[in-house]
């Protein structure tokens, strides 16, 4: 992030405005609308301003900016047209560690104004780091449409009866199960459809009620995290994402998706790579029973999809034997969703009639699959985790009766803005593979669909890489 977001407390505090345009007018508006004590600094103000001025709800300085204006302030804001009047009041600002935004120019500014949707007390800002206020302003109206009004009066209710739910429940993680439970049940409905007063003595009798302990079972979430692009994921997913308290991630689950979690949640790395495994499989399957049996709601976060070469079946296994519940969320699959962002139908009817999924070397590290099964006219088969036996694959395919000539895709990181796809034929791809040294995660996809992805391909600017 460029800007750390913050809420700043600037009620009666005092702000200065460098400016008395309507640019201005507008800056000091949403000052006002936060209780600050608001000096605008201009030789002329416009109708507005003039307006507030005279009606005592700011102090007005008729003169130009000088120096010691900026004298105390907790906040200066410089909206004028004169680009040295705001490159100086940017300068000054900033030597005295006074947060300063010049209006439309981000280089100037140690704050940006986020676009802002009002449901006090709750308040979402949305930013753009200054790179586009317009595009702030369109998400902005989109966020709108989905939090209603009664949001803050919700918000204030529970504020009312905070430290009254302190109280009544001295462990945190109660508290957060009795909140999330109010704001997600009766009582947010209540006050939804208008029934404020029903709402209050809902959440009155959720209190006093001593027969509910708010006490979680622990279970276990085996959530499938997609290929990398983390729109890709679903809502049920984004849901579980959100209230667990342990996340035990592997290493293909994307950066953009992890940063979809709990803030809070207890995160922990699991990732393997080919002959480095940070934890044991074993080791995984003990550590899901564990924190489960502590209570804990744990986030098994995968790539692409748990039970499709990810081992979600084996650690499930273990989980019903210990008497754990869990859920089970599927993902897109790696083969699904880089064959799409490629341009590569897995599937055609003047191409290929069936699919076959197949992974690259085995539980013991060897290859050993079903070649003259794969080796079949009329059928696409998708390799994971087979950059290390690509000699192997291609051999094999070759000799049980695939052409040299069969055209072959790699995708690698699909999905994702670093996404590279090569087209190669099953002759010439170990050449490829050690003349690119491609790197995991990579999938494999051979077939005569890949003739398509140059007619088809739609996903990032350059297309395919031609060897």
């Amino acid at each position: 992030m460029k800007f750390l977001p913050i809420f700043l407390d600037v009620n009666d505090r005092p702000c200065l405005v460098v400016g008395g345009g309507k640019v201005a007018a507008r800056k000091v508006a949403l000052l006002k609308r936060s209780g600050a004590d608001v000096t605008v600094v201009s030789p002329t103000l416009c109708a507005e301003l003039a307006n507030l001025c005279d009606k005592g709800g700011i102090h007005h300085k008729a003169r130009e900016f000088d120096d010691q204006d900026i004298q105390g302030r907790v906040l200066v804001i410089a909206a004028t047209d004169n680009e040295s009047v705001n490159h100086k009041v940017s300068e000054l600002a900033t030597n005295m560690r006074i947060p300063v935004n010049v209006v439309d120019t981000p280089a100037l500014c140690s704050f940006i104004v986020p676009s802002i949707v009002d449901r006090s007390p709750v308040q979402v800002a949305i930013s753009t780091g200054g790179a586009s206020p317009v595009l702030a302003r369109l998400l902005r109206a989109r966020i709108e449409s989905f939090i209603p009004a009664a949001y803050g009066r919700l918000a204030s209710l529970v504020d009312e009866f905070r430290q009254k739910v302190k109280d009544r429940f001295t462990e945190s993680d109660q508290r957060r199960y009795f909140w999330e439970s109010v704001l997600q049940g009766r009582v947010a409905e209540l006050l939804f459809a208008g029934r404020d007063k029903e709402a209050r003595s809902a959440l009155e009798e959720a209190i006093d009620d001593t027969s509910q302990s708010y006490e979680t079972q622990g279970e276990v979430y085996l959530v499938g995290a997609g290929p990398g692009d983390p729109d890709l994921i679903t809502f049920r997913a984004l849901r579980l994402m959100q209230q667990a308290d342990a996340v035990v991630y592997d290493r293909l689950v994307s950066q953009p998706v992890l940063d979809l979690v709990r803030r809070d949640a207890e995160m922990i790395y699991a990732g393997k790579e080919r002959d480095n495994h940070t934890l044991s499989q074993e080791s995984i399957n003990e550590l899901l029973v564990r924190l489960a049996k502590e209570g804990k709601r744990v986030l098994r976060l995968k790539g692409g999809d748990p039970f499709i070469f990810g081992r979600g079946g084996e650690e499930i296994e273990t989980l019903a034997e210990e008497g754990i519940p869990f859920q089970v969320v599927p993902g897109i699959t790696a083969a699904a969703g880089c064959a799409s962002y490629a341009g590569i139908p897995l599937t055609h009817r003047d191409y290929a009639q069936s699919c076959i999924f197949v992974t690259g070397h085995l539980k013991d590290g060897s290859v050993d699959l079903d070649w003259e099964r794969l080796a079949k006219p009329a059928q696409t088969i998708v390799f994971y985790m087979g950059l290390h036996s690509i000699e192997i694959l291609s051999r094999e395919l070759i000799a049980h009766g695939l052409p040299e000539t069969t055209p072959v895709a790699l995708v690698q990181k699909g999905t994702t803005p670093e996404q590279r796809v090569f087209i190669e034929t099953l002759g010439s791809l170990p050449a490829l593979v050690k003349k690119k040294e491609l790197r995991p995660p990579t999938i494999i996809i051979v077939g005569e669909v890949v003739q398509l992805q140059k007619k088809l391909r739609w996903f990032g600017m350059h297309g395919a890489e031609q060897n």
